[in-house]
């Protein structure tokens, strides 16, 4: 059975929270003891009526202001397939938390209140999406019982928001009319909306297309950790272990190790003591190598017939994730799978507006939440791959020397000049 995580996204009060709940409730999959706190829980409702957000609003703060503030993971299956629901804040002060939960996705659920439209977090939102490269997109129009379930109103949101996809690099969008609180079309198909011939949402979600998200093309193996026992039974021991995280490797494939750039042939591939033919992404593993070459935690092993980017000069795209701005100058530490090494931010090439999607150059400063496009200049080369054609190996992000908390997730593109 296959794994789905997919994130929740969306303006505040679009009733990201109540969907997860009513997900989880009309698909059996919330335990007893659980279902029996909620309702406590739900007594000061003056209607009376069980809250199904608090399934996911479980910090004190968020239950008293009905917000979603933390990012939220709730796990669940169906016979179909497992899934685990990444439960984003709406505000925008939260907006680093939502890229932080997007990161490893494979598909967004961006709500739009039927009574609103199209809102600025939702065009912040969607365009994370984008840049994040999720390759599957649903369009969750919720509170459709709100506008006397029209489909006119429907046609209007999905007419403005394919303006809005066409500026941005999305994949499949998919465009569902539903109300999370009375659970129209998000388990069992509405007989309020007859006009709406697709699916419910959780019939998309069980059989959306997925084998083909994975990058099997380009085999890269981050090195977590060089095993060398030298005891007297494995005196010869040397095995470099790690997680593929994208590719196919073989015994008997030429490989290159970066960014030394030293080559030899994979001798053996093991896990938990047995010896495999081959290996792919997302097995953690044992590589060991022909040859005795130079090997430490952060190199990146790759097929030589497939080399990423090598390079100290790097242009990336930003999201900015602290309150003290980033100028042209600043000094951080780079963070790129396994491998750290210090930088400078050469340049900020421009920054979009998020509501425009328009790129404003000769900015001097990025404050939180601010999205733009960078140039860093490394103390080390680092090994990766676009973005948009590796996310796994295109993704990094920005430490602060000092306080060594993270200030900025990159999403790389390509060698500067």
């Amino acid at each position: 059975m296959d794994l789905l995580r997919f994130i929740t996204a969306g303006s505040v009060d679009d009733g990201k929270s109540t969907l997860i709940g009513r997900l989880l409730y009309d698909s059996k999959s919330i335990l007893a003891d659980q279902m029996e706190a909620i309702e406590r829980a739900s007594k000061s409702r003056d209607d009376g009526e069980i809250d199904l957000a608090l399934l996911t609003d479980g910090l004190r703060s968020e239950r008293e202001q009905g917000i979603t503030i933390d990012v939220a993971y709730r796990y669940f299956q169906t016979t179909k397939r497992k899934f685990i629901i990444v439960d984003a804040p709406g505000h925008i002060q939260y907006t680093r938390n939502m890229v932080t939960g997007a990161s490893n996705c494979q598909l967004a659920v961006v709500l739009v209140d039927a009574r609103h439209g199209v809102v600025e977090q939702t065009r912040r939102h969607s365009l994370i999406a984008s840049m994040l490269g999720i390759p599957h997109l649903v369009v969750a129009i919720n509170k459709m019982d709100l506008v006397d379930y029209s489909q006119d109103v429907f046609s209007n949101i999905c007419i403005h928001y394919n303006e809005l996809a066409q500026k941005l690099d999305v994949g499949e969008v998919t465009y569902i009319p539903l109300s999370a609180l009375n659970g129209d079309n998000v388990v069992e198909k509405s007989a309020n909306m007859p006009w709406y011939e697709g699916e419910p949402l959780l019939s998309y979600l069980e059989t959306v297309e997925l084998d083909h998200d994975e990058n099997l093309t380009d085999a890269r193996f981050p090195v977590q950790y060089v095993i060398r026992p030298q005891t007297a039974e494995l005196h010869d021991y040397r095995g470099y272990a790690g997680k593929i995280t994208s590719g196919i490797f073989r015994k008997g494939d030429s490989v290159t190790v970066l960014p030394t750039g030293e080559t030899s042939t994979i001798d053996a591939i093991e896990m938990a003591e047995t010896h495999f033919d081959e290996a792919f992404a997302p097995m953690s593993v044992v590589l060991h190598l022909a040859d005795d070459v130079d090997v430490s935690r952060g190199n990146l092993i790759v097929k030589s017939e497939s080399l990423p980017i090598v390079s100290q000069n790097v242009e990336a795209m930003l999201c900015w994730m602290d309150s003290k701005p980033l100028k042209a100058g600043n000094k951080y530490t780079l963070q790129h799978g396994t491998f750290r090494t210090r930088c400078a931010v050469r340049d900020i090439v421009y920054q979009l507006n998020v509501n425009t999607y328009e790129e404003k150059e000769d900015v001097e400063s990025l404050k939180l939440n601010d999205i733009a496009r960078i140039v860093l200049k490394t103390a080390k080369p680092v090994s990766f791959d676009p973005y948009d054609k590796n996310r796994v190996n295109g993704g990094a992000i920005l430490i602060d020397e000092t306080s060594n908390v993270t200030v900025g997730a990159l999403m790389l593109q390509k060698e500067a000049v």
